[in-house]
């Protein structure tokens, strides 16, 4: 095999959850492994549950009933099960000094919270709760920054099965007025404000601003902060310490049906009415504690830490993931190159965090403030590397696996979605690497690359595709199931069609290429954004890039390419012709960019995803829709002088 940037030693091979798990089976390689777990996956989800050691109230009588058909699937027939239980009570008797996660505010300030502390928490919060007249089924909004209470507040309402709608705390008022009308969330927790930069993040005034227009919404539960004085409603408005403080610490775990609703994530998509991915306690479960327990190897003893916020899935995913081994996670308020370039590097060492999960994105940033902020750091307590939200470039990777893995961590690079909780495809410890590679299926994840007329396709890019339900897969969309068939189902019936590009190499190494809406076809070639934006990224003055299809009178599109150089460097017609050549270099004369204009910056979602949809309507003179999820959105106004 050529290419091949890491192979797995020592204990990767032998001391590896999937290892375990491999031998407990009588399991010899990698590819019997995918083979056996994706053709009878009623076996492995049973299989892998037991050996991850899933605590059940009642044992499900049967794994799958697809009576209604794929789309509807439903699992753990009978079973009777509650996500806190499995991540907090059953840790409590031997785990009590055990520390669960560590805050890292924007200021550096550190706060660890054993697992006693939190069951006390969570407790207090859950009473709060049941005081204000939440049941069982009905919703409670997060919307605040990475605060310590964000974790108590998640698991509290779960405890008492309340569904969580998290919320990302960087969208104004319209967008959290869409998400909690369309949950009909009965209580919600916020701030009085966040710091982001060394600012004030004034969360309380968006909150009130969408507050005016939702009727359901009874009771504000507010965290101090920012200790800045805030308006609070009388009757509605109440601060966490004042109600949660008197509550009792003492709170039984409601035993729920494996069906029954735990989160509600809303996608984070900046046009149309955003989609309310629905998950079960059961489904969202299984899903977690299998990818972070075979996919990250999670043990007791680690110290895990991903950089989202808890309004993106990776948010709830590390909370429970790494609740359900005992280990301990890490939060994290600020932005990763505050106030430093190598603030992330410090928090590694100074919390010896083994495992650290970023966005291709991220790295790109802080590439450009130059390899000596991570070179000074050597990092040694990390095991694993990983990364999701979108295709890699190949430089980014290499960076990412020299400078911060040393070339000892495998990167974990995983792709699903929201409206899975979890992942279609990833590498295992146990897996060699290439650059930029997803390796394989998931675990029990039926997946295959299609062409367009649904027949599987090797060695060219296709469509990613899903042929088999996964326990954690989206109950439809809240309140709008015919969107949901619509989505998934309506390309190729009882398929799940996932919207990405896709590849699978000679070697079976698997590749992902971005979103098929993000489709450029320029004269009949299609090719995805991602394969120009890494073309353009070898290029040593270039810091990022985006590249979008505009309509076309002779060639139906044409590529428009969007440059971010690296400090240092200067725009010039030399240059500009530069990079133009670099993508004929990779990809053809067909796709030679017709535009390429030099920015500041791009726009990107807090999950560090770049908006392509808002800088193509933007470019076009097309109306914006909804921006809420942009963080930096200057920036849109950059896209237009560019023009």
């Amino acid at each position: 095999m050529k290419d091949i940037i890491w192979e797995p030693s020592g204990d990767y091979l032998t001391k590896s959850n999937i290892t375990r798990f491999m031998q407990k089976h009588q399991i010899k390689s990698y590819e019997e492994l995918i083979k056996k777990s994706t053709s009878d996956i009623e076996w492995f989800w049973e299989a892998a549950l037991k050996d991850l050691g899933v605590e059940w109230a009642k044992p499900y009588t049967r794994i799958l009933d697809t009576s209604k058909g794929f789309p509807w699937a439903k699992w753990f027939i009978n079973g009777k099960i509650n996500i806190v239980h499995n991540c907090l009570d059953r840790h409590i008797s031997q785990n009590i000094s055990k520390i669960a996660f560590i805050w890292e505010g924007d200021d550096g300030s550190v706060k660890k919270v054993t697992y006693a502390e939190l069951n006390r928490e969570v407790c207090k919060v859950a009473n709060a709760l049941k005081s204000l007249g939440v049941k069982r089924g009905d919703t409670v909004g997060i919307y605040m920054p990475m605060l310590p209470e964000i974790i108590p507040a998640f698991f509290g309402c779960l405890k008492i099965g309340a569904v969580v709608i998290p919320i990302f705390s960087g969208f104004g008022a319209t967008a959290l007025t869409t998400r909690l009308n369309d949950a009909k969330a009965k209580v919600l927790f916020t701030a009085d404000g966040g710091f982001r930069r060394g600012k004030v993040i004034e969360v309380k005034k968006e909150a009130d601003k969408a507050l005016v227009q939702t009727p359901s919404v009874q009771k504000v539960i507010v965290a101090r902060r920012t200790n800045s004085p805030v308006p609070m409603t009388p009757g509605r408005d109440i601060y966490w310490d004042e109600i949660i403080a008197k509550q009792s610490d003492q709170c039984p775990t409601e035993v729920l049906e494996a069906e029954d609703y735990s989160i509600i994530i809303y996608t984070s998509g900046t046009t149309g009415k955003p989609k309310g991915t629905v998950h079960t306690h059961a489904g969202a479960l299984a899903q977690i504690a299998k990818e972070l327990g075979y996919y990250f190897d999670v043990k007791p003893d680690d110290t895990f830490f991903w950089v989202t916020d808890i309004g993106w899935m990776m948010g709830p995913w590390e909370m429970i993931g790494v609740s359900f081994f005992g280990a301990t996670y890490v939060i994290f308020e600020g932005a990763p190159d505050y106030p430093k370039p190598d603030c992330l590097w410090e928090m590694i060492e100074r919390h010896k965090i083994n495992t650290l999960g970023i966005s291709p994105t991220a790295i790109r940033l802080l590439i450009t403030y130059g390899d000596q902020w991570a070179d000074k750091h050597k990092m040694d307590s990390l095991r694993l590397l990983g990364s999701t939200g979108e295709p890699w470039d190949p430089d980014s990777y290499i960076w990412f696996f020299e400078h911060i893995g040393k070339k000892r961590c495998p990167i974990i690079n995983i792709s699903g979605g929201t409206e899975i909780v979890g992942c279609l495809l990833s590498p295992l410890p146990i897996t060699s690497l290439k650059p930029c590679t997803l390796r394989g299926p998931g675990l029990g994840m039926d997946i295959d690359v299609f062409d367009d007329n649904g027949k599987p396709i090797r060695g060219g890019i296709g469509h990613l595709v899903c042929k088999k339900p996964a326990p954690s897969m989206t109950k439809g969309f809240l309140n709008d199931p015919q969107r949901y068939i619509e989505t998934y189902f309506s390309k190729w019936p009882e398929v799940w069609y996932h919207g990405d590009w896709a590849k699978v190499d000679e070697d079976g190494f698997w590749f992902l290429y971005g979103r098929s809406d993000d489709t450029i076809k320029v004269a009949g070639k299609r090719t995805g954004p991602a394969e120009i934006e890494a073309a353009l990224i070898e290029h040593q003055s270039v810091a990022e890039a985006a590249a979008i299809g505009v309509p076309h009178d002779i060639k139906g599109e044409t590529v428009v390419c969007f440059v971010v150089l690296q400090p240092g460097k200067r725009p010039s017609e030399e240059l500009r012709e530069e990079l133009k050549q670099q993508v004929v270099k990779h990809l053809g004369k067909t796709l030679k960019p017709e535009a390429l204009k030099f920015v500041k910056a791009l726009p990107k979602t807090r999950s560090a995803k770049i908006v392509r949809g808002v800088i193509k309507r933007k470019y076009l003179g097309k109306p914006l829709g909804d921006i809420s999820s942009v963080e930096n959105p200057d920036t849109i106004e950059g896209i237009s002088q560019a023009v």
